[in-house]
């Protein structure tokens, strides 16, 4: 723990002497967009990731309203979003977690925090597992959510600070790996103890036991209304790029404003009675599936480099 104290010492005298920290600094920016704006990563890291190419989509360059040909609906796979009558048999078996995944998860999370030299000896609160994987509505696309549970304040009083540090190295660790167990990408998460995860279904896979299991009768879906809400943010994005570099200024704010907008929409989703369910997280799912998100975030570097470039 000692490399640890040493590593919250220096961050406070950095930010005394207002210089860059690392929860807002340039560098822990980048790694937090990750996090922030685009959902679980691909490999490679944010400056290596393909630029989704819109024109080449079906739907209108501008708008695609739902049921119009070429639309969404004709993109999005309405399957993915569908519950089934039982957990995933490759991840679970009447009702608990197989064996030999559960061992696998285990020996992730433990590497995982092994490569923490500053936290050296750190234990966990919990490991589990959580979204559509620990539920009846997996699909192809689902991904092993695998959250660390960690004491923060007991790591720090800045909270902040340790949260910061964990969002990037837990980004780090997911960008160098590209685990998959029976096809489905792990990733990795750390979570603090005091904070409330909405989830309708959570594994302990330190116990091996649920926290909260699912009830299938609760997966309900309302597939035209999470369409039409992810066509409406689609119009707006495909707007805000017709003038980024003309006018980048105004596109900033209204970029900024499509951001807020969709995590308000998700977090009003996941705090709605259906929860990971609701019309509004369904909506932010399609928006991260299509590359919407990973668009914006390139139009914000885009809008930074021209307003930052000198002619001459």
């Amino acid at each position: 723990m000692d490399k640890w104290q040493q590593f919250l010492i220096t961050e406070k005298k950095k930010r005394k002497k207002k210089t860059p920290s690392r929860k807002s600094g340039a560098g822990l920016e980048r790694s937090l967009k990750w996090f922030l704006d685009t959902g679980p990563q691909k490999k490679g890291g944010y400056p290596k990731k393909r630029r989704p190419n819109f024109r080449g989509k079906k739907f209108n360059d501008i708008s695609a309203p739902p049921g119009a040909p070429g639309g969404l609906e004709e993109e999005i796979d309405p399957e993915s979003f569908e519950k089934h009558s039982e957990l995933n048999t490759q991840i679970f078996r009447e009702g608990l977690m197989k064996r030999k995944v559960r061992k696998r998860l285990l020996t992730i999370a433990e590497d995982f925090l092994k490569s923490l030299t500053a936290l050296k000896g750190t234990q966990p609160v919990d490991i589990r597992l959580t979204g559509s994987l620990a539920n009846y509505n997996w699909s192809k696309y689902s991904d092993i959510d695998l959250h660390i549970i960690m004491d923060f304040e007991a790591l720090g009083e800045d909270v902040d600070l340790v949260k910061a540090f964990f969002d990037n190295v837990r980004m780090n660790w997911n960008n160098k790996h590209d685990i998959k167990i029976h096809g489905y990408e792990v990733e990795i998460y750390v979570e603090s103890v005091a904070e409330e995860h909405i989830a309708s279904g959570v594994y302990s896979v330190v116990r091996n036991t649920w926290i909260k299991e699912p009830d299938p009768l609760e997966v309900e879906i309302d597939h035209m209304t999470a369409r039409k809400k992810s066509d409406d943010m689609i119009t707006q994005v495909n707007l805000v790029e017709k003038y980024v570099l003309s006018k980048p200024e105004a596109a900033l704010k209204t970029i900024e404003r499509l951001k807020a907008k969709i995590r308000r929409l998700r977090n009003a989703g996941l705090k709605s009675p259906k929860a990971e369910f609701s019309a509004e997280n369904i909506a932010f799912k399609i928006l991260r599936r299509e590359g919407i998100l990973d668009k914006l975030g390139q139009m914000r570097h885009t809008v930074y480099d021209k307003t930052m470039s000198m002619d001459g």
